[in-house]
């Protein structure tokens, strides 16, 4: 049922791919996110929608190989299927025309930036889009972004300089808050980004709102692991978000229990290397 349409490499270890999933894309909006399991022995990892295909009944997603599942995901080919998806999940994107609005992506947080920042502009919305990466060959969905802003309005960082400005995405966006020239922003990527991001928003008084990406199992509230702290109360990232005032996120809490695992990451990292599970036939 959930097969793969096609699978394109976007940059080093970045790929999209578009899947058959009819029943989940009749539904799905911009922010929320599906599960997947690659196969029958598979762990579940959420990954959150690049983009929506309701006429051919197809969804696309874009994940980076950082263990063994999106390891094994990235070789996968078309034609072959996943084991199962369920989706969508959290809540949408709030979507409306607040205005001058700042699209801030970080690295493979672009992916999950690029359609709230198509129906913030389809809302009416001008649009400034702030794309950072480490480096040239890690910056993807350029073309895309620019076809929603306009190449005026998306601004490249890089922590190298290879390409736009040399530095990080809260240095131009600064430039914005002092210009006046935003009423809401919207940061998707690694945790250390979003925080400081919201570092920056903050003294100006402008609404902040970021992705979470906490570990997570079910996706529905029942086994806590994806809980944050929002504002001093326990929130849980699948159904509570995974949308956020960032100004009330403790960013600190979240960056410690998304490396609370990095050691058995490791360890299943590793043994996929050497021909992965053999407890099944």
């Amino acid at each position: 049922m959930f097969e793969i349409l096609s699978k394109e490499k976007l940059a080093h270890q970045i790929f999209r791919m578009k899947v058959a999933a009819p029943e989940i894309a009749k539904k799905a909006k911009a922010g929320q996110f599906l599960i997947l399991r690659v196969d029958e022995c598979g762990e579940r990892i959420p990954l959150t929608f690049c983009d929506i295909h309701a006429d051919e009944g197809a969804v696309t997603i874009i994940f980076m190989v950082v263990g063994a599942t999106t390891r094994k995901l990235s070789e996968m080919e078309p034609g072959q299927a996943l084991q199962d998806v369920a989706g969508p999940l959290g809540k949408p994107t709030e979507i409306e025309d607040y205005g001058k609005v700042v699209c801030i992506g970080g690295g493979i947080g672009a992916a999950v930036m690029y359609p709230a920042a198509r129906a913030l502009a389809e809302a009416g919305n001008d649009v400034t889009c702030i794309l950072g990466a480490r480096s040239e060959d890690l910056l993807i969905l350029e073309e895309e972004l620019t076809a929603i802003c306009g190449a005026d309005k998306l601004i490249i960082t890089t922590d190298d300089g290879s390409k736009g400005i040399k530095g990080v995405v809260t240095g131009p966006l600064e430039e914005m808050l002092k210009a006046g020239n935003a009423d809401l922003v919207i940061a998707i990527g690694p945790a250390i980004m979003m925080k400081f991001v919201c570092k920056t928003t903050e003294p100006y008084g402008v609404k902040t709102i970021v992705s979470l990406n906490p570990i997570m199992v079910d996706g529905t509230g029942m086994c806590g692991a994806c809980r944050v702290s929002v504002g001093g109360e326990t929130k849980f990232g699948c159904v509570d978000g995974p949308d956020f005032d960032g100004h009330q996120v403790d960013f600190e809490l979240l960056m410690a229990r998304q490396r609370q695992y990095l050691d058995q990451e490791r360890i299943a990292m590793d043994h996929y290397g050497e021909g992965g599970c053999t407890c099944s036939p």
